[in-house]
């Protein structure tokens, strides 16, 4: 399939699941206003007209209408998942047949999500819409031969903003790269809200167990832990903060919850959920302590802060409780279950952030790469890591507050005087 210039290309499950996907995607671009509203304002300009982008995100409706967006925009995409158990193969598919190059599908091996971010990358791409910094860390390792054509890009997650300043430590990014994670229309209400109701629906649909009564540990009390545990008390849990940070610690101690180490906390949890963007938060001691029962799950980006090799060592039998849950028999007959795969329980059980919520989060990524287009123009831009330019911040919340019909209060000349005087 060729468009102009541009070859779209798949590698995906099955294209014939395409009306499937496009009836999800349909469903969701009605309850996006924010980004129908770039849609109306850009795309008879075309700003992106010609730009190859390559995106990693996870697969399914919402992140398949930003590419579309970015396509009606003028952009030339190639789009993979950024998680193996997030990717929707029916969406996967409609992104195909609508002109979009995709390479992912469900349950990919380790070896074969390597290879769709790579042939992502074929398409020498200008930006990068990167969730996680898989393909930021590729075109700084194994394929440093696409570099050149690279403008810069953006990272929609904590664990990506983490690891993007790992690398400005070191003075190793060799391209600008925009933090929409750390924007407040970012982190403020998509790690807080999104993070909060998605975790628990993924948990919730996928045990079918009440919550009210029990207890839940949340380890890492960041904006996502802040948000499954302000949902975890809504739903009548009590709720443990396990956390290393001790500003963080104290917070959560005045919003009301128990602070314990996690050694403590794992002989009284009942649901575990890991939102550290660190790797082995529960381990070995952790799972030795715990009841009969506890159900383990990760809403971090990697599937490293439930150290999956120790559940393995110390388990006599593992087997397939039901879809996306692990049991794991200890020698002492205490069963300890995992959710899907340790991966992100929001999107590997479940479809991830409410749809409004990422309408916020995309609408940032758009107007990131826009701004990235007209700072190339300058050069002002050199390698390192850029926050969301704040007027940007103040126009993603002030369209969704329009979109909800809500109006606000504006300074008066007198009060801006005022404000700006000493």
């Amino acid at each position: 399939m060729e468009r102009g210039n541009f070859m779209v290309e798949h590698k995906i499950r099955d294209i014939n699941l395409a009306a499937a996907g496009s009836k999800k995607i349909e469903l969701v671009s009605k309850h996006m206003p924010i980004l129908n509203k770039i849609k109306e304002k850009y795309a008879t300009k075309k700003p992106l007209k010609g730009r190859r982008v390559a995106v990693s995100v996870h697969l399914e409706a919402k992140t398949a209408y930003l590419a579309l967006i970015l396509k009606e925009l003028g952009a030339e995409l190639a789009v993979t998942g950024s998680n193996p158990l997030s990717t929707q193969d029916d969406v996967s598919a409609a992104l195909v047949k609508k002109g979009v190059s995709v390479f992912a599908w469900y349950g990919a091996s380790e070896e074969e999500y390597k290879a769709h971010l790579t042939n992502t990358l074929q398409i020498k791409p200008v930006y990068i819409i990167d969730d996680g910094g898989d393909l930021v860390n590729l075109l700084h390792t194994k394929h440093q031969d696409l570099l050149s054509p690279v403008i810069g890009g953006c990272e929609e997650t904590t664990t990506g903003v983490q690891r993007l300043r790992a690398m400005v430590n070191k003075e190793e990014l060799l391209f600008p790269m925009i933090a929409v994670n750390d924007a407040c229309c970012k982190h403020l209400f998509d790690n807080r809200y999104g993070t909060g109701q998605s975790s628990w629906d993924g948990i919730m649909r996928t045990t079918n167990l009440v919550v009210a009564g029990k207890t839940v540990v949340v380890a890492g009390y960041g904006w996502c832990g802040k948000g499954v545990a302000v949902r975890a008390k809504g739903l009548g849990a009590r709720v443990i903060i396990c956390e290393v940070d001790p500003i963080k610690a104290l917070e959560a101690l005045m919003d009301g919850y128990a602070v314990l180490p996690s050694i403590e906390a794992a002989r009284l949890g009942d649901f575990f959920i890991t939102v550290t963007g660190c790797n082995r938060i529960l381990r070995k001691e952790h799972f030795q302590v715990m009841k009969d029962g506890a159900i383990l799950a990760n809403a971090g980006h990697f599937d490293v802060e439930i150290d999956k090799n120790d559940l393995q060592e110390l388990a006599v039998e593992i087997k397939t409780a039901r879809k996306n849950i692990t049991e794991y028999q200890m020698a002492d007959g205490r069963r300890l279950y995992l959710l899907a795969e340790g991966r992100l329980v929001n999107l590997a059980a479940g479809d991830g952030h409410p749809v409004e919520i990422m309408d916020l989060s995309f609408a940032l990524q758009i107007l990131s790469l826009l701004y990235l287009e007209q700072e190339n123009e300058t050069g002002r831009l050199k390698p390192g890591l850029y926050p969301v330019p704040s007027e940007t911040d103040h126009l993603v919340a002030s369209l969704a507050l329009e979109a909800s019909g809500i109006q606000i209060d504006s300074l008066t000349g007198e009060q801006q005087e005022y404000l700006n005087s000493w």
